[in-house]
């Protein structure tokens, strides 16, 4: 099993982004990724900027996926997909079907972001069909429709043609939204942000009236309010999960990489504390199941 740092999901300075590279670089992940797939308008790093970043990684040895936005909604960002997809020395995880066009197009081997609605085998079929790779799973699906997904693609002769990603720890996005859900809390609008999540490093929490965390609020996306945590259900991805993703939220990230490494095989279980696993059995998102 391999273990991975999704892209960093929120705005940070540019300087933060560089020194928690410089860390990853050092860390015991497999993979990263990298690149701005929330919002065109969060420009701290250039698009030549992440694919030097992502460069430098590779020659450290780690494996490097650049990720495309998640909502394409201008000409411009179009043009900035097809410079990520025209560096045919680095892989590139498509979180939108128009990625996926570029990419099949010119023959290049891809991964499928959780962003893109995949629920069915036929479907991944159609994607392995197209280049596929890897397929990053939706973050409610459980456990069972894993392997019944898997089952499927047994049948249509396709399972060994792609690896599995889960998302193991991080604040899940649950829904993308044209708005920016980030501005409007600060009763501003979106084409008057004035990048106001630069305030927000880890999202802006909503809560219940009476006091729960329900959402995170991250730009157009919105986030679970709880932090999923699979740390404890890594003996049970056993043969069915290829690479577990774990979503930045800072440094202590990298921490959590070790600890979920060294957990494989379930000797090491760590507390949850408010931690979520829910979704992975089955259960509502926020549910937290100790075994």
């Amino acid at each position: 099993m391999q273990f991975s740092l999704g892209p960093i999901l929120y705005y940070w300075p540019k300087a933060e982004v560089e020194a928690f590279y410089q860390a990853a670089a050092d860390s015991q992940a497999d993979v990263i990724y990298l690149g701005e797939t929330v919002c065109a308008k969060r420009r701290e790093l250039k698009t030549k900027d992440w694919i030097g970043l992502a460069r430098e990684l590779a020659e450290s040895g780690k494996q490097v996926v650049l990720s495309t936005m998640a909502l394409i909604e201008a000409p411009s960002e179009l043009s900035m997909l097809k410079r990520y997809c025209d560096n045919d020395d680095i892989r590139i995880e498509a979180n939108d079907v128009s990625a996926v066009q570029f990419l099949s197009e010119r023959r290049q081997p891809f991964v499928v972001g959780a962003a893109i609605n995949c629920y069915n085998p036929q479907t991944l079929k159609q994607f392995v069909d197209l280049g596929m790779t890897r397929w990053v799973m939706p973050v409610e699906l459980s456990r069972d429709w894993l392997v019944n997904m898997l089952n499927g693609c047994d049948a249509l002769g396709i399972r060994d043609q792609f690896e599995v990603e889960v998302t193991g720890y991080g604040y899940l996005p649950l829904a993308y939204s044209a708005r920016c859900f980030t501005a409007r809390s600060e009763n501003r609008a979106k084409d008057d942000c004035e990048l106001c999540c630069l305030n927000y490093p880890n999202g802006r929490l909503t809560e219940s009236q009476e006091g729960q965390a329900v959402f995170v609020l991250n730009g157009i996306q919105t986030q679970s309010g709880q932090c999923t945590n699979l740390i404890n259900d890594l003996p049970s991805m056993q043969g069915l999960v290829d690479v577990v993703r774990l979503s930045p939220l800072s440094l202590d990230t990298l921490h959590w990489v070790d600890k979920f490494r060294a957990n494989q095989a379930g000797t090491q279980p760590q507390p949850l504390n408010h931690d979520c696993n829910g979704y992975w059995h089955h259960l509502a998102g926020m549910t937290q199941i100790i075994e």
